[in-house]
């Protein structure tokens, strides 16, 4: 009981891994699509036919509909429907919430069920094609995972700049924002129930052969990055607001600091190799870059209130390092952009248009400023 089956990527499988995933500007990671399975057969002398039929019809549901819209996930075009009439995102994502309690009935009070059935899953990440295991928990950590990729894929559909019907730039509505941190942090609670609750049930030779994608490393730093890009909306929403202090936007970008730090240092270590990993690493060290040129910004700007030497020439060292985290971040977008599958960066908005604005501009400002000020007493001085 509990034995994984993984089938190698060289057995000629059906997965699909696009080549191009278009605009990012929330990281989606590879999708697991379930393959179909007989519950009739593992669980009719157990379960009453009524049951059977019904977690056989909610499973089947998803089955179809994740292979319908998994084209259409990875790729960021607004629809309403699939080419078939089918799903979008949301009746997906409602599938998968009607299925999770009718599945967790099957581990209560430990029952022996939970080891009846073999669940198999098609990986995008990982080098097997798919892997199966008789277990209960690993479906739930699989409908999880696949419940964060859905909400993550909704986030970003939600904060892609639209160009505006006044003839504007494109932009983001602010109801849209809010709506993506609140997807965002539902996301991370996905992950962290993943994480805290799920994965301990599963006996620890079978967490080290799970694939790469449901790692436990992997589920922290999506869990972290997607709390990150909450508080980085929640910072351009303070940028846009009058009442919001200097000492709050720092506060927010120190935040975003340590929860990309965070996912960094979950995601390093990790056998990433093949391309959709490797592309989610460098996703989490671009985003860091960012955060850590937003978070000297603003320190900056706080340190350059005192009316000292000293705190003036430490805003300006700041500033500066602001400065070059900006430009290394630019580095890092085009690297996460060309690597497999390859993507666009949306136009800019919110807190990085404004910061790659006024960082240059306020740096150079402020040493200018400095220089000749201090130059100016320091001469006066010798007079």
């Amino acid at each position: 009981m509990g034995c994984f089956v993984s089938t190698p990527k060289d057995t000629g499988g059906k997965r699909r891994r696009p080549g191009n995933i278009g605009e990012v500007a929330v990281f989606v990671p590879g999708l697991r699509i379930p393959k179909p399975v007989d519950f009739s057969e593992s669980l009719g002398d157990h379960l009453s036919k009524s049951l059977v039929e019904r977690i056989s019809v909610l499973r089947t549901r998803i089955v179809v509909m994740a292979g319908q819209e998994a084209p259409s996930i990875t790729r960021t075009r607004r629809r309403n429907a699939t080419q078939h009439g089918g799903s979008t995102l949301g009746d997906l994502l409602q599938a998968l919430e009607d299925y999770l309690p009718v599945l967790l009935g099957l581990v209560k009070d430990g029952s022996p069920l939970q080891h009846k059935v073999q669940f198999m899953w098609i990986n995008q990440e990982d080098d097997s094609e798919e892997t199966g295991m008789y277990s209960v928990w690993y479906e739930v950590l699989s409908v999880l995972h696949l419940m964060t990729a859905l909400s993550l894929s909704q986030a970003n559909l939600l904060i892609l700049p639209r160009t505006s019907t006044d003839g504007y730039l494109p932009k983001v509505s602010e109801e849209s924002r809010r709506s993506a941190i609140d997807i965002l942090l539902k996301a991370a609670g996905y992950l962290d129930c993943a994480v805290r609750h799920i994965l301990p049930q599963l006996p620890s030779e079978h967490r080290r052969d799970l694939p790469v994608d449901l790692a436990e490393g992997v589920l922290r730093a999506l869990c972290l990055q997607a709390i990150g890009q909450s508080v980085d909306i929640q910072l351009g929403l303070a940028i846009d607001s009058t009442k919001a202090t200097l000492a709050v936007k720092r506060r927010l970008a120190c935040e975003m600091v340590k929860y990309w730090q965070q996912a960094q240092d979950n995601i390093t270590n990790l056998p990433l190799a093949n391309g959709w990993g490797e592309k989610h690493r460098l996703y989490v060290k671009w985003k860091y870059i960012e955060a850590k040129a937003a978070a000297y910004y603003y320190h900056g700007l706080i340190l350059d209130e005192g009316n000292t030497e000293k705190s003036h020439g430490m805003a300006v060292s700041a500033l500066q390092a602001a400065d070059e985290y900006l430009k290394e971040s630019k580095k890092a977008c085009e690297a996460f952009n060309t690597a497999v599958p390859i993507s666009r960066t949306p136009p800019l908005w919110g807190t990085m248009k404004y910061l790659s604005e006024k960082i240059p501009k306020d740096t150079a400002s402020k040493v200018r400023i400095n220089r000749d000020l201090y130059t100016y007493e320091k001469i006066s001085k010798k007079r």
